[in-house]
């Protein structure tokens, strides 16, 4: 085999009919990608032959394979795990989701129907295809969960994650986020802040958040803080470890609090500084819920 075809890169973006599969195809075209949208799963086989046949050509391709291939997606899910067989380093897939309420909302913004509501409405069209969904969903590479972003923010998280060409063997994103807002979808593994002293109680820290020094001292100060980010940065060591031997390169670790502002943004700093100690792991770190009242 050639060395472009080793170099060579297979992106399948699928998921949620509503959740920005045309916005991340934009991005991917923009960043270079070569992308090919609504293709039959078993359209990909020849399409991956075509591209080693053309060498550096297409050294980098992107396929969106969603439900509007009809009868036809149902062998996306063999199509995949196939291709994952013969070329375990170079295929990845994305998986773009969003919360029932904001996809039920999209589609009446732009009033088109969804492709499986049928005579049913179209709350009935998105609990079909997320049970549809839901094996390839379990084994995506990537999940970025869309309800929060706009077609701006999903374009820069989409061009932050594929656009370095000498990508380390795992990148990390270290999030927070507040529990009364819900749980991260897109999380692999989760914390929570909650057994330490909530600094909301506290007047004069009431106002800051866990990116100021007050509330950064007040939260590490009390007894645990310090043994949680040395004991769960201990504990994942050899899951990033393993990631990077099964070419899972990409993370996301929630840290969360009540309300997201003080306890999980201050922990998530820590947490990131330890974790970017570690060797062939990339770290970035966003606040979920910090801009919320």
């Amino acid at each position: 085999m050639s060395d472009a075809s080793e170099q060579q890169e297979v992106l399948i973006v699928t998921g949620m009919s509503g959740a920005g599969r045309s916005t991340v195809g934009n991005a991917l075209e923009d960043l270079g990608w070569y992308v090919v949208d609504n293709l039959p799963a078993q359209m990909l086989r020849p399409l991956l032959d075509l591209a080693e046949r053309a060498g550096d050509s297409l050294p980098k391709i992107a396929a969106v394979v969603d439900v509007r291939g009809g009868r036809l997606f149902s062998e996306a899910q063999t199509a995949v795990r196939t291709l994952r067989e013969s070329m375990p380093s170079k295929v990845r897939v994305l998986f773009l989701d969003a919360t029932d309420a904001v996809l039920v909302r999209r589609f009446e913004q732009v009033r088109r129907p969804h492709p499986l509501q049928g005579d049913g409405t179209l709350l009935d069209g998105i609990l079909a295809e997320r049970a549809r969904m839901e094996e390839l969903r379990e084994t995506s590479d990537v999940i970025v969960d869309t309800s929060e972003l706009n077609i701006h923010q999903l374009a820069t998280s989409i061009t932050e994650t594929f656009a370095e060409s000498e990508r380390p063997g795992v990148q990390v994103t270290v999030l927070s986020f507040g529990f009364k807002y819900g749980l991260p979808t897109d999380a692999d593994m989760v914390g929570d802040a909650r057994f330490l002293p909530n600094p909301f109680w506290v007047p004069e820290l009431r106002a800051q958040n866990g990116l100021d020094e007050p509330v950064t001292s007040y939260v590490m100060a009390q007894q645990g803080a310090r043994r949680f980010i040395e004991a769960f940065g201990a504990a994942l060591e050899p899951v990033l470890e393993g990631y990077q031997r099964e070419n899972k390169r990409h993370a996301t670790i929630a840290i969360g609090c009540t309300g997201g502002k003080h306890r999980s943004v201050t922990l998530v700093g820590e947490l990131a500084a330890h974790l970017r100690e570690l060797r062939g792991v990339a770290v970035s770190v966003k606040h979920r819920d910090l801009g919320r009242e």
